[in-house]
């Protein structure tokens, strides 16, 4: 095919067969990218949401506790006066002795306290329809 092609010709398929690979790879590596963010924002776990707070512990990390307790993350780190920057990772024992050296225990109180706070702020769903709902049992015809 290409033995009898114009060499401009050939150069033009070419060019277009490299300008197009390399489409393909800009936008896949952008489509792996984009599917990498999108797939760390999952939606919370179904069923019960967590409500004691006597359950956190000292290895939990802020960013954990706020996806148990569905609690959110700016919230614990404004009452707990931290950025989240560079801490986000960082446990409630780490956070502690970092910022709060000679207050054994505080950020977790903290954390605990403010849980209870916005949990008791919370309108409460109903469990289930009201048992008792009153249904007419006939119809009376409406005549005009």
């Amino acid at each position: 095919m290409f033995s009898k092609a114009n060499p401009k010709q050939r150069a033009l398929v070419i060019g277009l067969i490299i300008l197009g690979t390399l489409f393909t790879i800009f936008f896949g590596i952008r489509a792996v990218h984009a599917y990498k963010k999108f797939n760390g924002h999952r939606p919370p776990p179904p069923g019960k949401v967590e409500t004691d707070v006597e359950l956190i512990r000292e290895w939990m990390t802020v960013s954990f506790i706020s996806k148990m307790y569905r609690v959110p993350e700016k919230d614990l780190f404004d009452a707990l006066n931290i950025s989240p920057l560079g801490t986000h990772d960082k446990s409630l024992k780490d956070l502690n002795n970092d910022y709060y050296p000679d207050k054994d225990g505080f950020v977790m109180d903290t954390v605990q306290a403010t849980i209870t706070a916005i949990n008791a702020s919370r309108t409460p769903l109903p469990e289930s329809a009201p048992a008792s709902v009153s249904t007419p049992t006939t119809l009376t015809p409406v005549t005009p």
